[in-house]
């Protein structure tokens, strides 16, 4: 994670709940050019999914099938998600541990109550 991206708590969750009155505040994470691009294309694949599930409903497809999809969907996005937040564990947090931001422990808490 870059130098100077960091926020207290107040903004991280007003940032979360998007809350946040000011876009100034934004943190970045930057990623390997490699990573980024097998990311997007795990998305894309979403994107792709939720697309073949619209045309199913357009196709009147039988109802089992059309779950079994969103089923997929659902697993493939959690897959995604615990990708984030592992790199986000491994950097992120390592980095504020490190600076001794103890708060990001809370941070990292809420996250991942989010995912569930």
């Amino acid at each position: 994670m870059a130098e100077g991206n960091t926020t207290n708590s107040q903004e991280w969750s007003e940032a979360v709940d998007g809350r946040a009155g000011c876009c100034c505040h934004r943190k970045t994470t930057p990623r390997e050019e490699k990573e980024l691009k097998a990311l997007k294309n795990r998305l894309n694949r979403m994107t792709g999914q939720l697309s073949g599930i619209g045309k199913m409903l357009d196709e009147n497809r039988y109802c089992g099938d059309v779950l079994v999809q969103v089923a997929a969907v659902e697993s493939a996005l959690q897959s995604f998600a615990y990708l984030i937040l592992q790199e986000h564990m491994e950097t992120c947090v390592v980095e504020e541990i490190r600076k001794g931001n103890l708060a990001v422990v809370d941070e990292a808490v809420e996250l991942m109550k989010k995912l569930k």
